[in-house]
């Protein structure tokens, strides 16, 4: 399994509309071959900002890299620019490959 997240470091006084934003957000995610699951975390709060994390789950590194070449992808990810107010910085990608792995397996009628 390969995880893909992203953190974004979103101003105090912003979080509401960020959060809007990826709720109105077609991410079209379930029409990729490998793909499993997707989570918008909230993380801890910090003076100027707080923290979020988008976190992806896929079958394998080449899944997630063919939704990054995707037309999908693009499409989903055509207006991020309109919203760098809410951003202190761009944000900060994070890609693992499981090495080890206990429980039930995640899927998508988990």
């Amino acid at each position: 399994m390969y995880v893909a997240m992203n953190r974004f470091k979103v101003v105090r006084d912003r979080t509401e509309a960020f959060e809007e934003v990826w709720r109105g957000r077609r991410t079209r995610l379930d029409e990729m071959p490998g793909f499993i699951a997707f989570h918008l975390l909230r993380g801890p709060e910090r003076e100027d900002h707080v923290l979020y994390a988008s976190h992806s789950l896929w079958i394998d590194e080449a899944s997630f890299l063919a939704w990054t070449r995707s037309e999908q992808f693009r499409a989903s990810h055509r207006n991020a620019g309109q919203n760098r107010d809410l951003y202190l910085g761009p944000p900060e990608f994070e890609g693992f490959t499981t090495i080890l792995a206990e429980g039930q397996p995640i899927g998508r009628d988990a």
